[in-house]
This record gives C-alpha cells, structure tokens and sequence, in this order.
C-alpha cells in the first residue's frame, strides 16, 4: 500500500526527550554524544517474567516529582499541592510522562496548547496496556486525557502503526499543516514496558541478553525501552532551529506479521519516494531502525544498496534507549535533528565488525558509524520498519 505525501516544508520549534538516559532533549544527545546508554540489566522478578532482560526504563520516582513539579496545575482538576497530586491516580505513569515531554518541549516553542489551531497527535503501540479493566487501556481516551490536560479541544488523531509510528505520525502533521488545518502540531510519542510487552518478544526469541548491536555481524538481538518524546512542528521557523521536514513515505509490503521482506521491498520503495531530487552525495547519514535483530538489519542493507544508499554512513540508536516502540521515531528523529545541527554523524554503540552481505551475487558491506564523525553535509534520512511489513522513511535537510 502506498500513501500520498505533502511537499511542504515542516519546522520543529520545540522537542523533548523523556527516558533513562535523562528528561530533557540536551540530557538525551549529550549522553548518546559520550557513548552513554540507558540499557541495563534487569532481574525476572522485576516483571515477574521467566527469564532476566535487558532494557531501558524510565525512574518513576523522579518521573512523579518532576511531573508534580512542573505539571502541578491541571485545567480538568485545578491548582493542588504537590503531596496531593503524587496521590491523585487521574493519570496513569505513561500519560504523565507524554503530559510533561509536552510541557517541557513548551517552554521552548512557547506556543498556546489550548489554542483550536494546535493539533495535538498521539504516536503509541501499547499504551496503557495493563490497565485491562479500566477505560484508560483505550489509546483514544489516553490521547484524550493529554490534550485535555492543556485545555486543547481538538479531538486529538492516534498513530498506532507498530514501530513505524512516530514516523507516520510526522507524515500526519505535514498533511494537516499543508493543508493549513493547523497552525501547530504537537507529536508526543510514548511508550512504557510491561510484563506482557516484554514476555512476546521473549516468545519471539528476539531478546538480546547483552548489550545489543546493530548491524553487527554477532548481533543477537533487541533490547526494550521505555520514552516519551514530543515534537512540536510548525510551517514557519520561529526558532534557531534550521532543520526542515521535507519528505516522507510509508510503504506497507505485507509480507509476514512480524518477519521483514528479506529484499527489503517495502523500504526500499518507501526510500526510493523520499529520494526522488536528492543529491545523494548530500545526505550526512542514515539512521536505520537498526533493531540488532537478524533479518532486520539484513533487510535495511538490502534496501540500502538497492536505492543507492550503500556509500552513506549509517548509524542506529537502539544500544543507547532500546527499542522505545511507539515513542522510537519521535525519539531518533530528534536526536538525528540535533546531530545534523552540530555537524556530527554519531556512533552506532555495540557495533564492531561489518557483515557482509550478498544481493544478486554481489557482496555489499555498509559504512557503519563505530565512531562519532564530523559531516558538512546538510541532510538525512530517518528509516523505521514493523510488524506487518509496514515501512516508512523520512529526508530532513538544513537551511
């Protein structure tokens, strides 16, 4: 399947990352720049799982405080004492974490949230997946609690597109926003871990028990992340920031529910959209979904070298946060856009040895990044994939 895309150029005028890596975007790109990762070790019991995992999550602790702390004034529930709001249950830990990554990617773009002219979009898999007996496992009625929170009466779209949605969720806001729906969209991409996310990647056997590496030629597997990260995006740049959204695409190649195409079909046309002008010899860098699982990252090369991209560096982010699913390509996009600005095609962690590849009788090996480089170059690409063959693929370039 494929979709129409918008050929109107897209501004961030404010960004947020929340995960274990820290709570804001500078947090965020400082500790990915040092070679930091939030992926740590965890014990079954923590989960109550059969077996131990490595993953990245967020400290509810400080989450509570911090949201207690700036968020403590609610429009649907009034001015409360800090005390009283840690023991309000009106939200859940997943809704308070997208509630304050949009207040904190706020005070940068500085925009009104309750305005009619501000869209808010929910990106998500999961959502509040173990709240099985209560109306807030509804993804709509948790997108419904965040844009109520900031007074918004817009009914608020869901993206829910496996891992591909946070970057479908950028391809909605260019078409709401070239259609001068919308003044502003708000993106806020979040997602926790449970017990049952956890335990169908272990029946997957898709689990890495270390450190995971993509693109390596050893890798073993994925870790799991929690985030939630908020862009907010305007048609106009009202901020220093210079990097424009200029195309993206989704392709749906439908060819297994949960095994990638082994040619990479459905990326490689998603790709192929997003390149159609483009100087190659322009574009700074790649970063791949890169999940570290076997056929993923076979199918990205495949894709790659079939649209010409096999020269470009590539980089992944997945050893930093995990996989944060719903959250990941609000996450990766801002930590890409804030690479770009600083001239610096960042390091793939966990990556130490290239595997070399045949397509149509030819062996390809990619340009994978073991060190952070210095680039001049102005743009890049942004690559996602998911179950369901669902592909989807994003150009951003610098003024």
């Amino acid at each position: 399947m494929e979709t129409k895309t918008w050929n109107k150029l897209m501004y961030t005028i404010g960004d947020n990352i929340i995960s274990s890596l820290g709570f804001s975007t500078e947090e965020n790109f400082n500790a990915v720049k040092s070679g930091i990762s939030g992926v740590k070790h965890y014990d079954a019991v923590f989960f109550d799982l059969p077996e131990p995992f490595m993953a990245s999550l967020i400290d509810k602790e400080k989450l509570n405080d911090e949201f207690a702390r700036h968020c403590g004034f609610s429009r649907q529930f009034g001015v409360i004492g800090d005390s009283d709001f840690r023991q309000n249950d009106a939200y859940t830990d997943l809704e308070k974490a997208a509630i304050l990554s949009v207040f904190l990617a706020n005070k940068k773009a500085q925009i009104d949230l309750s305005s009619k002219k501000t869209l808010f979009i929910l990106s998500t898999t999961k959502g509040n997946i173990d709240r099985m007996n209560n109306k807030q496992v509804y993804l709509w009625h948790t997108a419904e609690l965040i844009t109520g929170f900031f007074g918004n009466p817009n009914i608020p779209p869901v993206v829910s597109n496996a891992c591909i949605s946070g970057a479908a969720a950028q391809i909605v806001a260019q078409r709401e926003l070239a259609s001068n729906n919308y003044d502003f969209v708000v993106i806020v991409g979040v997602d926790f871990l449970s017990k049952f996310i956890i335990s169908g990647f272990q029946a997957f056997k898709a689990l890495s028990p270390k450190l995971c590496r993509p693109f390596d030629k050893d890798r073993c597997g994925l870790n799991l992340g929690e985030a939630a990260a908020t862009l907010i995006l305007s048609n106009e740049q009202l901020t220093i920031n210079n990097i424009r959204f200029i195309a993206g695409a989704v392709r749906n190649d439908a060819t297994h529910i949960s095994a990638p195409s082994r040619t990479g079909e459905g990326s490689f046309r998603a790709l192929k959209h997003v390149l159609q002008n483009v100087d190659i010899n322009e574009i700074a860098f790649v970063n791949a979904h890169g999940t570290a699982t076997s056929y993923n990252d076979a199918m990205e090369v495949n894709a790659l070298v079939r649209a010409g991209l096999e020269s470009v560096p590539v980089n992944a982010l997945k050893s930093y946060f995990g996989h944060t699913l719903g959250a990941a390509g609000v996450v990766e996009t801002i930590i890409s856009m804030w690479a770009l600005n600083e001239g610096m095609v960042l390091k793939t962690l966990g990556f130490e040895e290239t595997e070399p590849l045949m397509i149509n009788n030819e062996i390809f090996t990619l340009d994978v990044c073991k060190e952070n480089r210095k680039t001049y170059k102005k743009s890049f690409i942004k690559m996602m994939s998911g179950f369901g063959g669902v592909n989807a693929a994003l150009l951003f370039t610098k003024n």
